[in-house]
């Protein structure tokens, strides 16, 4: 049965609510209850319970103080569903309730059939969604029965890197009977050359081919132990192998050459196989897979049906590319987007790999640097004045270098310079939308104002609204929003003319009851205290 919990600093209303509502009649069992929201946390804490039911207002830890901290504290209670009662002027605070995910509220006085209407209600989404968990867990069951699809899925989770998720990879551990402990991985990568006779000439053709290197490796690698196979592509299918005993790795080598011919046969197609370097854990696997697919596709220019495996060669090879092709590019994307930290740290880690390259080479090491700088030149060129001048001067000190030390000193202070002119070229438009924002906000502080609002005032993404905003000014809009709402609130208040309910309503607040809630809460004194003082 359903468990609700009733939090209330009044015992007479907690019993109202334990006799008068028709727990067993709603499916609920009889409720827990509490006199104060550190109690509740505590019950929370030990029981199971699937309903909240508390007051708004309680001394100590408020209803919404306590929603706020199960939300915060107890991630078993994401799912909580909370009915908050209030009274009429406390309207505001159950706002602020719904906002940390409270799905009801009633007013005083309560009235018996408006609680068993929203009970009734929490009873209904509590029982589809568990109704959902129990249709999820069945398909589970059904999947569980289909180790093809399993296997797939969970060769493509492991090269699209999903092994960090945690819960992921236990319940891989447990439809699969995975070892608890990896000592080490190879990747195994099967790939179609060209064939022979041309392209598949349509989808049905492709598709029987995609099936049959599939279903051939998995027939020809069903024999060693800890082997799962994949379909990674319409062209190619990988194979992960945990813990190889040394005769399983030699037996599966010889058997790689056995299935090319039967593909051969088969399918009049060639197939290139790649063989990993060893990896030490599940995080190894998408570089395993890139580095065997990066081998493959280069050694189809030289012809296919090849075995290769990735040796020390190959993975220098493979470096130069990685640096080249992907490294260095996010290096200046980063320096773009303002993100220098970052770059700085990508390439110190490249720098550091190239001098623990063996025999280090001094002239590729310069030649590193200088082409970092000929990529930054490319884009920062009369962007600011004196840019050629710059460059010229960088090329002269990069070729006077006589240590690794000195490059690495010349690149770093060429990539501040080309950051700094980036910060210049976007600062001023950005400074000049902020201050415009800030202008629209003073002028509607008695409006309802969201981030969403304004972002569709000024025609932007209210993520990227955000994240300016508090860049160019140190607080987020909510923030300002509210410190000017309190700062006009203050010089109205200094008019004794102007009622207090007055200085709410200018200021965009619905009642003069949760204004006054805030500004104590922000300023330290209630709105007739601070006006009282400031005579």
């Amino acid at each position: 049965m359903i468990q609700a919990l009733i939090v209330d600093d009044e015992p007479l209303h907690i019993q109202g609510l334990v006799r008068h509502v028709g727990w067993e009649r709603l499916g609920y069992a009889p409720p827990l209850t509490a006199e104060s929201g550190e109690e509740a946390l505590e019950v929370l804490g030990e029981m199971d319970v699937d309903v909240l039911i508390t007051d708004v207002s309680m001394p100590g830890m408020t209803g919404i103080e306590l929603l706020a901290k199960c939300r915060a504290d107890y991630p078993k209670l994401q799912s909580l569903h909370t009915l908050m009662i209030s009274g009429f002027d406390e309207f505001e605070f159950v706002q602020e309730a719904i906002h940390l995910g409270a799905k009801a509220y009633v007013l005083k006085p309560i009235r018996t059939e408006e609680i068993e209407e929203k009970l009734a209600a929490f009873r209904a989404a509590i029982e589809k969604r568990e109704q959902i968990e129990r249709e999820t867990r069945a398909l589970q069951d059904k999947l569980t029965g289909s180790l093809d699809v399993l296997q797939d899925r969970f060769v493509n989770d492991l090269i699209e890197g999903r092994s960090e998720d945690a819960e992921l990879m236990d319940s891989w551990r447990r439809l699969l009977d995975l070892p608890e402990a990896v000592r080490h991985i190879r990747l195994f990568l099967f790939a179609y050359d060209r064939q022979e006779r041309g392209a598949p000439a349509d989808a049905r053709q492709r598709i029987l081919l995609a099936d049959g290197l599939w279903k051939a490796v998995k027939i020809g690698l069903s024999g060693w132990e800890g082997t799962y196979v994949g379909k990674t592509g319409a062209s190619e299918t990988a194979v992960v192998h945990l813990n190889a005993k040394p005769l399983d790795r030699a037996g599966m080598e010889k058997q790689l050459q056995f299935m090319q011919e039967i593909i051969r046969e088969q399918y009049d197609a060639s197939v290139t196989i790649g063989v990993s370097r060893d990896g030490d854990g599940w995080e190894d696997v998408p570089p395993l897979y890139k580095e065997a697919k990066h081998m493959l596709a280069k050694a189809r220019l030289g012809g296919g049906g090849r075995i290769l495996y990735f040796d020390r060669a190959e993975a220098e090879e493979y470096r130069e590319y990685l640096l080249k092709e992907e490294e260095v590019p996010e290096m200046i994307r980063l320096l773009e987007r303002g993100e220098d930290d970052q770059a700085r740290v990508m390439f110190d880690l490249a720098f550091e790999r190239l001098l623990a390259r063996q025999p280090a080479s001094f002239s590729y090491v310069q030649a590193f640097g200088m082409g970092i700088i000929s990529e930054l030149a490319k884009i920062g060129s009369g962007k600011e004045d004196g840019a050629d001048n710059a460059n010229i001067l960088v090329w002269q000190r990069l070729i006077d270098c006589t240590d690794a030390g000195e490059v690495r000193e010349a690149v770093l202070d060429y990539m501040a310079r080309f950051s700094r002119s980036i910060k210049r070229e976007d600062a001023a438009p950005q400074h000049n939308l902020i201050r415009r924002i800030a202008d629209y906000i003073a002028a509607h502080l008695q409006d309802p104002m969201t981030v969403k609002q304004l972002a569709e005032q000024f025609h932007l993404n209210a993520s990227y609204l955000s994240v300016l905003f508090k860049k160019e000014t140190g607080r987020t809009i909510s923030d300002y929003v509210q410190d000017a709402r309190m700062t006009r609130a203050k010089e109205l208040l200094r008019d004794p003319n102007v009622k207090i309910y007055e200085v709410a309503a200018q200021v965009g607040f619905q009642t003069a009851a949760y204004f006054t809630y805030l500004f104590k809460k922000v300023v330290g004194q209630t709105p007739q205290e601070y006006r009282d003082y400031a005579k």
